[in-house]
């Protein structure tokens, strides 16, 4: 008998208007009714998550930016797992030298250099996850996106890293020229100590600490609950979504998922645009999976 869910955002979760169907809502509210306990497990912050799930009247556990940052349901940090200050400099510098645009998520919010890059990469990513848009329409899309963004935008990430009360919570790095750039960019961070990198589209890559992935969250999560890993469901579509699709004992990967995803799931759902979320759930209740 599933005892809690997880699921991904972006990708899985959310729809073609990056909100939460009517379908997904019931999904979720009829395992809440049966005593199933549902949260996201996104690479996304917190301030980037709470919007479409206030939306659609969801209040749950988060686990945000791939891990790092663990919320409970009332809004309250449970754990962090942060990269060392160091390491942070030498993959900005890494980054900078592939001329791949980056943002810093951390303890104080989401910092960004340059405000024109964010739009035109994060409209390049919603292009990506959502084929069927036009790119003049994901521009409008990630131009609205920022008004709902806690984003501060400064001239020197450098210098912010090295202020006391900063935490480093995750890097990510975007380019329209997806792995061309990025696939060298990422071997030469992979050769840092202590980091996962992972990515959640084919434009990005995204670094964390190696104890900030949604596996391990999951897990911590399970185990402060009582519950197993067989009485674990997770749902996902990328790479970033692996740890914990392996992990848990019921897994379920979207019909979008890139192959090498829906090889580490146990189960396929439909696609982020059909429900799929909402699918699996229900399939996971009336199978008793």
């Amino acid at each position: 008998m599933i005892k809690l869910i997880a699921s991904d955002m972006d990708g899985t979760l959310l729809d073609s208007k990056m909100g939460i169907s009517k379908d997904n809502a019931s999904a979720i509210k009829e395992a809440e009714r049966l005593g199933i306990e549902f949260m996201v497990a996104t690479g996304r912050a917190y301030t980037e998550a709470k919007p479409a799930l206030d939306e659609a009247g969801i209040e749950c556990a988060m686990i945000t930016l791939n891990g790092a940052k663990v919320f409970d349901k009332a809004g309250n940090s449970l754990f962090t797992a942060g990269i060392d200050k160091k390491t942070t400099g030498d993959i900005l510098d890494i980054l900078d030298a592939h001329d791949v645009y980056f943002e810093v998520s951390t303890n104080k919010g989401i910092y960004s250099e340059r405000q024109e890059k964010r739009i035109e990469n994060f409209a390049s990513h919603i292009a990506t996850t959502m084929p069927h848009l036009t790119y003049k329409v994901a521009i409008a899309m990630a131009a609205a996106h920022l008004s709902l963004l806690d984003i501060t935008y400064i001239e020197d990430m450098r210098e912010l890293i090295k202020e006391d009360d900063i935490e480093v919570l995750k890097i990510i790095g975007f380019s329209m020229e997806g792995p061309k750039v990025l696939a060298p960019a990422s071997t030469e961070i992979r050769q840092l100590a202590d980091l996962a990198v992972t990515s959640s589209a084919q434009n990005n890559i995204e670094v964390n600490h190696k104890n900030a992935q949604k596996g391990i969250a999951v897990a911590h999560v399970a185990k402060d609950r009582g519950i197993s890993e067989k009485e674990v469901m997770t749902i996902g579509d990328n790479f970033n979504d692996v740890s914990m699709l392996q992990w848990a004992g019921v897994s379920f990967a979207m019909g979008n998922a890139e192959l090498e995803v829906k090889d580490h799931a146990k189960y396929i759902t439909s696609t982020n645009l059909e429900n799929g979320v909402g699918e699996a759930i229900l399939r996971a209740i009336r199978e008793d999976l």
